[in-house]
């Protein structure tokens, strides 16, 4: 695609510090895909990273300053990603161009038809239904999302049209870098206050993204939060054609479940529409859409037949959402939920939304805090999780036991020994938890 020729025609190596984030890798694999070399580091071997090895590129283990050789002619980094990084300061040392993982996308998506997804919950699967749309409805887009594509097996998809779909993440208002042609805002929640501090300034970044786009923004016009970030947008820039994705009448079928999911899929349908995907070829292709890597995911089963599914779910909204589909689905079995939180910030912020959203899970086992990007803060601990979760059973939930349980390994033998035949075991959190499941899984 040509695009893609011209921005990286004269680029021979490109070295990618948080190569193992779901985003950052997608580049990546694009860049290798092309002929171009790629290394790259990361504090944690995990399987976007084994990814990039399979078709070889080269990863660290650690960010340090002698992984930047001279040789590197671009550096891409991700946002999580600190001003005091060893391998980001040596390379403004050398003079190597440098590029946010965000900038990158910007310059994809300012010369191609842009649809991105935004909003706090939602974005990948929306995104996946986008392309699977778009895929089989024969518009042959590129494709960037926060997951895996389950049919094509990536997180990458390099078309020849167009069009451009991309997840557009909210954090450290990274979706300011895009161009929508479309955007869709599916909802706008209380997260990354540790950048935001409050929801009105989540509400301003949301704004401006709105006020960029230049043809049509889909939304959910009963969010409160949406509403007045339109209001906020109308102050900045005359607006493209708002549509409620709420009108879309069509009698849509998935094969997933949960009430969130149908929401995503309106949304989609709405966008098909715009670019003239036959309504009755739409519906079938989101029936046959089965989701995406770690969202609801069915992993396998244990060797006593219980049921083990992952979901990358680190929020209370999304916890809440992601238990109601697993009961819906599953009324009469037990569910055993282990939740890693993400982030100190985070669990210390929303700790009491945290402890409501487990109400419908049977069981609960809170292990410790995956603090990612942010250091060791002390003032908060996952025990003080299962704390607030105890203190809410008996008040319109049917948690019977939290506990806290530290050691992957001692989560595993527990989890052998206490399930049984056709129990739902569900691994939550945006971190390494599903790790856990892997292990269960009936060889």
């Amino acid at each position: 695609m040509l695009k893609f020729k011209l921005m990286f025609d004269h680029v021979k190596k490109i070295h990618f510090i948080g190569i193992g984030g779901v985003g950052v890798s997608a580049i990546a694999r694009m860049a290798r895909l092309k002929g171009i070399k790629v290394t790259g580091s990361d504090l944690s071997m995990n399987k976007m990273a084994e990814r990039i090895k399979t078709i070889h590129g080269k990863i660290f283990i650690g960010q340090k300053r002698e992984n930047i050789t001279k040789n590197i002619d671009l550096v891409v980094y991700s946002p999580a990603i600190t001003e005091n990084n060893p391998e980001l300061i040596r390379a403004k040392e050398l003079n190597i161009p440098i590029y946010s993982y965000p900038e990158i996308l910007g310059l994809i998506s300012k010369d191609m038809y842009t649809v991105a997804v935004a909003g706090t919950h939602g974005k990948t699967t929306t995104t996946s239904m986008l392309a699977e749309l778009f895929i089989y409805g024969n518009l042959d887009p590129t494709v960037v999302v926060g997951g895996l594509l389950k049919k094509q097996e990536d997180n990458f998809v390099l078309g020849q049209s167009k069009y451009f779909i991309v997840e557009a993440c909210e954090y450290k208002e990274s979706f300011l870098n895009l161009t929508p042609d479309v955007l869709i805002i599916l909802n706008i929640d209380n997260d990354h206050l540790d950048y935001y501090g409050n929801i009105d300034n989540v509400q301003n970044a949301f704004a401006k993204i709105i006020a960029k786009t230049k043809e049509y923004i889909v939304c959910d016009l009963n969010d409160e939060n949406i509403d007045k970030a339109i209001e906020k947008a109308k102050k900045i820039n005359q607006l493209a054609q708002i549509i409620d994705y709420n009108e879309e009448e069509a009698d849509i079928k998935l094969s997933i479940p949960g009430e969130h999911n149908l929401k995503n899929a309106k949304a989609a349908m709405i966008v098909a529409d715009l670019v003239n995907i036959e309504k009755n070829n739409a519906l079938k292709i989101l029936k046959n859409y089965t989701g995406t890597w770690r969202r609801f995911e069915f992993m396998g089963n244990t060797e006593n037949g219980a049921l083990i599914y992952n979901d990358y779910g680190h929020h209370p909204t999304e916890i809440k959402a992601t238990i109601k589909a697993a009961k819906e689905q599953y009324p009469d079995n037990k569910l055993l939920v282990v939740f890693q939180p993400h982030l100190y910030s985070r669990t210390k912020l929303l700790l009491n939304d945290f402890a409501k959203s487990f109400g419908l899970a049977d069981e609960v086992i809170i292990t410790d805090i995956y603090g990612s990007r942010e250091e060791f803060d002390d003032s908060i601990h996952a025990k003080d999780l299962v704390e607030a979760i105890r203190l809410r059973q008996g008040f319109g939930g049917q948690v019977k036991n939290a506990q806290y349980i530290s050691a992957f390994d001692e989560i595993k033998k527990y989890l052998e020994l206490k399930t049984r035949k056709d129990d739902v075991i569900l691994f939550l959190g945006a971190g390494d938890v599903y790790k856990i499941g892997e292990g269960l899984i009936k060889k």
